[in-house]
């Protein structure tokens, strides 16, 4: 995991957190969302996920630094690689995949609702493979297709290839592991669990 450290510019707090850099195609950071974890990988609900800049207005009691909107995690990669893109939720899953699946350029939303398709447009020309996490109801998915749909019915996208979403988890994902909302990253760990 040291390549992919290092690949997605992580970093660390002084309370233990990970910094999650959002830094764009163009190489500006617009901001860090810092996450927690336990020892199990899995994120530590006691501490709440927060932001650079939350700290940065905090320290200097300066509401008007932090300026700017949130890009896809990862995307500074596409400055550096070539090849398709695959996009999940959780940028911990991004991270990991990264280092099992190198064929992709592993980007993450960092949130549900954060599949925006003005977040899409540095993605254009480039094949592009979405990665919803599931529920019980494939409201996920059937958030995501839209999104998709929407992208691809946009001037913006014009001349580039499909955007794929991908079934795998609705068509895979036991009705337990739908009611825990798993992801990919967590599909595939558990498939290699005895």
């Amino acid at each position: 995991m040291v390549n992919a450290t290092c690949r997605y510019l992580l970093g660390a707090t002084k309370q233990g957190g990970v910094i999650f850099w959002q830094i764009d195609h163009e190489g500006r950071a617009h901001d860090g969302k810092v996450m927690y974890y336990r020892t199990d990988c899995h994120r530590d609900k006691a501490h709440n996920p927060t932001w650079v800049h939350t700290f940065l207005e905090r320290r200097y009691r300066d509401h008007s630094r932090h300026q700017g909107t949130h890009c896809l995690f990862g995307l500074h990669l596409l400055r550096s690689a070539s090849g398709d893109v695959a996009i999940v939720e959780a940028e911990k899953t991004a991270v990991i995949l990264s280092e099992h699946y190198p064929q992709y350029i592993w980007l993450a939303t960092g949130g549900l609702g954060e599949l925006q398709p003005d977040k899409l447009r540095p993605l254009r020309g480039r094949k592009v493979v979405l990665f919803p996490d599931t529920d019980p109801d494939g409201k996920t998915f059937r958030s995501w297709s839209d999104i998709a749909r929407e992208v691809m019915d946009s001037v913006f996208w014009e001349g580039s290839p499909p955007i794929r979403v991908s079934p795998i988890l609705e068509q895979h994902a036991s009705p337990a592991q739908k009611a825990a909302k798993i992801d990919l990253a967590d599909f595939l760990l558990d498939a290699r669990l005895p």
